[in-house]
C-alpha cells in the first residue's frame, strides 16, 4: 500500500505534470504516437480483411502471415528499426513497430467476422437480387460488426500498453516516466507511470465501447 500511496502523491503533485518531462507532455506524446500507429494499422488491415472476407479467397494466408508478426517481440522490431536510417526520423520507428503489432488482431478479427456470417443468410440475400456492394454493406458488414469492433478494442489497448517500449529506445511517451523512475530508483514514479498507462488504456477501451454501442448497425436497425 505504501507504494500506491507514494504513487498517488506523485500523481497529485503539480510540478510532476509540467515541463517537457512532465506527465502532461508525456501523455500528449503517448497519445500522438499511439493514435497515428492505430490509425495506420486500421487503414492497412481493415480494407484487406473486409475485401478478402467478402470474396472468400486468400484470407487464411493473409491471417497466417500477419499472425507470424505476433511471434516477433515488438521491442526486437523496434531495436532493429533503430539500426536503420529510420532512427533519424523521430518517432517513425516506434510507429512502424506499433503498426506491425496492431495489424494481426485487426486483420484476423475482421476477416473471421466476415467469414462467420451465416452463408444461408448471404445466399438468401443474393437470391433476392442484391449486388455484391449491397450484400457487403447491408448483410456481411453489419453481421461481422461485433468481431470487427472486438479487434479494434483489442488492438487499441495493446498499442497503448506497448507504446511504453518507445522509452527504452529513447522515444517519448509515458514510458519515459517509468524509465526515469527506474534510473533514479524512484519506485513511486515507476508505479505512477504504470498507473497512467493503465488508466489511459481503460479510458480508450471505455470510449471504444461507447462508440461500439452508438455505431452498432443492428441497434440502428432495431
Amino acid at each position: 500500500m505504501g507504494e500506491l500511496t507514494d504513487a498517488w502523491s506523485w500523481l497529485t503533485t503539480g510540478s510532476n505534470w509540467s515541463g517537457e518531462s512532465g506527465a502532461e507532455h508525456r501523455l500528449a506524446e503517448h497519445l500522438t504516437v499511439s493514435g497515428i500507429a492505430f490509425a495506420l494499422a486500421c487503414l492497412i488491415a481493415l480494407p484487406v480483411a473486409l475485401r478478402l472476407g467478402h470474396i472468400g479467397r486468400g484470407g487464411a494466408l493473409a491471417v497466417n502471415i500477419s499472425n507470424v508478426g505476433r511471434a516477433i517481440p515488438t521491442f526486437a522490431v523496434l531495436a532493429l528499426l533503430l539500426l536503420t536510417p529510420l532512427r533519424s526520423h523521430g518517432d517513425l520507428p516506434t510507429v512502424i513497430a506499433l503498426v506491425l503489432f496492431a495489424v494481426p488482431p485487426l486483420l484476423t478479427n475482421a476477416y473471421t467476422g466476415m467469414r462467420e456470417v451465416d452463408r444461408s443468410v448471404v445466399e438468401a440475400a443474393r437470391g433476392m437480387g442484391m449486388s455484391g456492394r449491397q450484400l457487403f454493406l447491408r448483410v456481411e458488414l453489419p453481421l461481422a460488426y461485433p468481431l470487427i469492433m472486438t479487434g479494434l478494442r483489442s488492438a487499441a489497448v495493446q498499442v497503448i500498453a506497448t507504446a511504453t517500449l518507445a522509452a527504452m529506445t529513447g522515444g517519448g511517451g509515458l514510458g519515459r516516466i517509468i524509465t526515469a523512475g527506474f534510473n533514479t530508483y524512484d519506485t513511486a514514479q515507476v508505479v505512477a507511470g504504470a498507473l497512467l498507462v493503465a488508466a489511459l488504456a481503460l479510458v480508450v477501451e471505455g470510449l471504444l465501447v461507447v462508440a461500439d454501442r452508438l455505431l452498432d448497425p443492428r441497434r440502428k436497425a432495431a
